[in-house]
């Protein structure tokens, strides 16, 4: 009886070896570090080559192409340009998807960088230069190599595993449908639906080898408002004769303001309104028929989110009435809060910080929005935020994602690969003995 209960206690302590064995290589150091040179030639040949949302044909093709390359099953023409790989493990396990972003914006890039973005086109009808000013580069660049580590350790695998390459994160053109929403309705993840999704971001306000973590609502809802202010047109020598419409714009601009100032509880949860563009007249001695003001509102709870709606609306059309104008308020529904899943963030932020320890810190409330809160209505998920600022700077003060100034110090990848395998191995577990 003792020599069998030694024998099970044997075998239990083998298999226990062989399960944390199967796990521990999937985020080696050396491997991280074996694979970053051509960690940063992907993310600056995509620098150099930026494309718009649902135009990511260029970074599409190489994506689909280095995964085949890793013997990893393709799908591809997803959502316009969007490709899933499929990798399946050597064992049953649980599917866990990893996402990256693909599209630039249109931004100008300075010169400067050996390999900046040079490429132009038109947007809006506005000719502009086109620049990875958010950092998907380094987004579709860090997944890549995750996705090449993985498949060279398919063997120690008890799972499935999804690599989500999404176009549009920024927005479709317009007229057209894009993102995580378009990835979700064309069945990206038909017959896959993942246990837990993970993404990141690069951020400027965090130092190279930072990870920020939140769990619960972690990044704002978005929603988009556009405001026509009709009034009567005039001689600008003479304006008593019609209705400024200019000045009525002024007054809702500072009037929407004092919403968030004065009538949100700023205390419960942040909320940002903010106004993007005005447009209006042609010649600077004729006051115009109309003015138009187009903006956004970031909000994280829902009763926050119908209420600043609700007090724009009125707001701007009360202005307007006062002055004899009139003002028609269109809000368009934009995407929801990134709720990251309390369950999912406890033990991915505890992984994380037995791996990097104090360099893990909480962001708080973001107040920018992401469309990866779509597939975090759909499926457990955490999106966690990747420091690349160089030690040098101060983090505070540095250029900004969407900022023409923004610069990656690219030491800070290596960080997002070994997070990404981090958090796999923490999903992945070995099934018990």
């Amino acid at each position: 009886m003792r020599r069998l209960a030694h024998r099970r206690l044997a075998l239990a302590i083998a298999c226990w070896a062989g399960a944390v064995g199967a796990r521990a290589p999937l985020a080696d150091d050396a491997a991280v570090a074996a694979i970053e040179p051509q960690l940063l030639a992907w993310r600056r040949d995509i620098h150099r080559h930026p494309e718009l949302g649902n135009r990511e044909v260029r970074t599409a093709a190489l994506v689909a192409r280095e995964l085949r390359g890793f013997g990893i099953e393709v799908r591809d023409g997803l959502a316009v340009t969007g490709v899933v790989g499929v990798l399946r493990g050597s064992r049953p396990g649980p599917i866990v998807a990893l996402r990256a972003d693909m599209d630039a914006l249109p931004v100008t890039e300075p010169a400067g960088l050996p390999f900046a973005s040079t490429v132009r086109t038109r947007y809006r009808d506005t000719e502009t230069g086109v620049m990875h000013a958010c950092g998907h580069d380094a987004h579709v660049a860090i997944l890549l190599a995750t996705a090449k580590l993985l498949a060279e350790r398919r063997e120690h695998l008890h799972g499935t595993l999804l690599f989500v390459f999404q176009p549009a994160e920024e927005g479709p053109p317009e007229g057209e449908t894009g993102g995580a929403a378009r990835m979700l309705a064309e069945g990206a993840f038909d017959g896959l639906a993942p246990a837990a999704m993970f993404g990141l971001h690069v951020a400027s306000n965090l130092h190279v080898g930072q990870i920020g973590v939140r769990s619960g609502p972690a990044m704002a809802a978005y929603d988009t408002f556009d405001i026509v202010v009709r009034g009567r047109q005039t001689h600008g020598g003479r304006p008593w004769l019609g209705v400024d419409p200019i000045t009525v714009a002024s007054q809702i601009v500072l009037g929407a303001h004092t919403i968030i100032a004065r009538q949100t509880d700023l205390a419960a949860a942040p909320a940002v309104l903010s106004f993007g563009a005005i447009h209006g007249g042609v010649r600077e001695n004729i006051i115009p028929d109309e003015v138009r003001l187009i903006g956004a509102i970031r909000t994280f709870r829902p009763e926050a989110r119908r209420d600043i709606a609700q007090r724009l609306t009125r707001t701007a059309t009360s202005i307007a009435d006062s002055a004899g104008a009139s003002a028609e308020v269109t809000i368009k529904p934009g995407m929801p809060v990134l709720n990251n899943d309390p369950a999912l963030a406890a033990r991915a932020s505890a992984a994380l910080r037995e791996r990097f320890g104090d360099r893990v810190v909480d962001t708080g409330y973001i107040t920018s929005s992401e469309d990866f809160a779509y597939y975090a209505e759909r499926f457990p998920a955490f999106f966690f935020r990747l420091g690349v600022t160089s030690p040098e700077i101060d983090a505070n003060i540095a250029p900004t994602n969407h900022s023409p100034q923004f610069l990656i110090d690219e030491r800070g990848l290596r960080y997002g690969v070994q997070a990404f395998l981090t958090l796999v191995e923490s999903a992945l577990e070995a099934p018990s003995p």
